[in-house]
Order: structure tokens, then C-alpha cells, then sequence
């Protein structure tokens, strides 16, 4: 892509106001060294020498809009505990907007056990429940009172996202896009974008079948009345659905690790459309990001600094 092109779109990110609503995760990393075996049962015994906390889910494609520079807020619900006291630190140093409500649930976390850059395992702490009572009342009052270009619904399928929440958004009027949940797919009748991988595509579609990703998309497209459908796939890039079908190669150098990358997908193709880029150009750029983002371990978000570094050193 033309370098001025981007700048000028990267500038325009700054004007914008997105909402994004969904499950907020804190993804917690204990890393450490292995130099035994226990004892007790024949697993490794891990001697942890350092904690790092990240934002996860919901909370990773906010931190991916507001390192672009797009002002943020964040709507989900979290615990009454130290895990969604770490979380509401984190948005404050990223400088994303909390409107995070309090439920009588655990926060959603997820903790990986690192060594030597291998995850050896994970332990996930969640109520999946949908939510209700005062919860479901402050994310309705987050979507319907705030002034928004745009919201992104990000459904981890931990109870957030409810056919009333998506019923609000609806209402809005507002372009919106969703990261999908095949549990959850009667939700999204109607959305402006949705963005699942090939796995999630094929739940919803055909689970037993082998039929092609271009055919499938299709399918999905029409039955769930989709404006646009881009479809992730890894090694092989994207897939845009419009009026035409359109792939994308991907442009990662080394796959690192790929938590995450689907936050990066759709917080870089909303904000660059809602921006004024073609869907063409959109997925161009989510396709760069993303690139950028497996080449790092675990959730990460990208700057417009390495945006324009990619593209220059692609000349």
C-alpha cells in the first residue's frame, strides 16, 4: 500500500470513538525454568521467577484500538476481586475508558505456565453464565448512552454477549462488528462484519462436511444476512466476502505464537473502514497486523510506528 495513503488513514484513527462490548480476560503468564521432575507424579516442577499480567479477550481488541490511537471504551463485566482490580489498572495505563461492572462472578482469567518459551500449561477461571441483574443493566446503559462510530462485539462465549446486548447495539444504528462464538451464532443475524476463523466457520456451517472456505463463506453470509464476512485462516491469510470473494496471503515472517490475533483481526478492519479505507485496503492492513502480532508471545497489539515500518521495509 502507498505509504502517504496509510499515514492518512493512521491520522483519521485518532478522530474516532469505538465501543467494544464483550468478554474482558486477564491473561496472567507465570514464567519460569524447569530443571525436575516431581516426585509426586511425573509432571515438571516449575521454579517461577517472574508474573506478568496482560489484557485478555474483550479487553485485548480494546488495547489493539487504542495503540492505533482510537479513543476506547471497554463495556464487560468482571469480579470483585484482585484479578479485576489488575484489569482496571491496566486500561488506565493504556489509556482505554473502564466501564467495567462488578458481578458475583470470578473475573474471567486465564493463567499460562511459560518455560522456556514453551506453554506448558493452562488454567482458565470463569463463570460462563449469561448475565443478568444490574450487570446486563450497566452494559445496556454503556451502549446506549455513549456517542460511538462504531462498536465491536467480542464474544469469548463467557456470557456477556446475550440477545438483549446484541439487541441494543442493533438499535443503535451503528456499524458493528462481531468476533463469533459457534454457540452463539444466532446472535449475529444482520451484523455489518463478522470475522471467524476457518474452524468457526466450519461449526457454523458445515461441522462434517469438506467443502471449500469460499463456498461456505457464502453460505454464511447469506443465511446470517451479512454485509461483509472476512474469514481468518491462519497460514493462508484472509478471506473477504462482499459481492465478490476475495483472499488475502498472509503476511506473517515467523509464527511465534497466534493468542490473539483475531483481536487484532477485527479492532484493524473496523477502525481502518470506519476510518475510510476500502474493505480491500482493510484487510491489507489487519493481514499486516496480524503478521506482526504472531510474531510475539502471547496477547500483543500494534503501534502505527510498526505499521509504517513494515510497509517501508516491504518497499
Amino acid at each position: 500500500m502507498d505509504t502517504e495513503r496509510v499515514k492518512n488513514l493512521l491520522e483519521k484513527l485518532r478522530e474516532l470513538r469505538i465501543l467494544v462490548v464483550g468478554d474482558v480476560i486477564l491473561d496472567r503468564y507465570l514464567y519460569g525454568r524447569v530443571e525436575r521432575i516431581s516426585p509426586e507424579a511425573p509432571v515438571p516442577i516449575v521454579e517461577v521467577e517472574r508474573e506478568e499480567v496482560r489484557l485478555g479477550g474483550a479487553g485485548n481488541v480494546a488495547n489493539n484500538l487504542a495503540s492505533l490511537g482510537v479513543n476506547t471504551t471497554l463495556a464487560g463485566v468482571i469480579g470483585e476481586d484482585r484479578s479485576g482490580e489488575q484489569l482496571i489498572e491496566l486500561l488506565k495505563e493504556k489509556g482505554i475508558e473502564s466501564r467495567l461492572a462488578e458481578d458475583n462472578r470470578p473475573t474471567t482469567e486465564k493463567t499460562r505456565v511459560v518455560s522456556m518459551s514453551q506453554q506448558l500449561l493452562r488454567i482458565d477461571r470463569e463463570d460462563r453464565s449469561k448475565i443478568g441483574g444490574n450487570a446486563l443493566k450497566h452494559v445496556i446503559e454503556v451502549i446506549q448512552e455513549g456517542k460511538y462510530d462504531g462498536v465491536i462485539v467480542s464474544d469469548y462465549a463467557k456470557g456477556v454477549v446475550t440477545h438483549r446486548v446484541v439487541e441494543v447495539i442493533r438499535d443503535r444504528e451503528l456499524f458493528y462488528a462481531i468476533d463469533p462464538r459457534p454457540v452463539n451464532k444466532p446472535l449475529y443475524a444482520g451484523a455489518n462484519l463478522i470475522t471467524p476463523n476457518e474452524k468457526e466457520l466450519r461449526a457454523m456451517t458445515d461441522p462434517l462436511g469438506e467443502e471449500s472456505v469460499e463456498v461456505l463463506g457464502k453460505v454464511l453470509k447469506r443465511e446470517l444476512e451479512l454485509e461483509t464476512l472476512v474469514v481468518t485462516r491462519g497460514a493462508k491469510g484472509m478471506t473477504l466476502f462482499r459481492e465478490d470473494v476475495k483472499t488475502f496471503p498472509a503476511r506473517a515472517r515467523e509464527v511465534y505464537d497466534v493468542t490473539g490475533a483475531g483481536d487484532t483481526v477485527i479492532a484493524t478492519l473496523t477502525a481502518f473502514y470506519l476510518a475510510g479505507a476500502t474493505w480491500e485496503e482493510a484487510c491489507e492492513l489487519a493481514n499486516l497486523c496480524a503478521g506482526i502480532v504472531v510474531g510475539e508471545f502471547g496477547t500483543a497489539s500494534v503501534t502505527p510506528e510498526e505499521i509504517l515500518r513494515e510497509i517501508d521495509e516491504e518497499g
